[in-house]
């Protein structure tokens, strides 16, 4: 069966973490699992991008760059 202990901490400058646990030896191999708040997931996993630059980096860009291109294709069709 496998033991599990959950804590709390902060993240310190440089992405650094500090654990203190007086109950596991020193030199013992442990697993460290990161959980994340759900509330700040979002931001930490995908930073807010305009729709623009999403546009930009779509396959074949944009169809239509600019407003008079748009009125183009409108009165190309039949």
């Amino acid at each position: 069966m496998q033991t599990a202990l959950k804590m709390t901490t902060k993240v310190h400058m440089g992405g650094k973490i500090e654990l203190t646990v007086p109950q596991i030896p020193a030199e013992e191999m442990i697993e460290v699992i990161i959980l994340f708040p759900l509330v700040e997931l979002s931001s930490i996993t995908r930073p807010k991008r305009s729709v623009v630059d999403i546009l930009s980096e779509a396959p074949g860009h944009r169809l239509f760059q600019t407003v008079d291109d748009v009125e183009r294709y409108i009165q190309m069709e039949p």
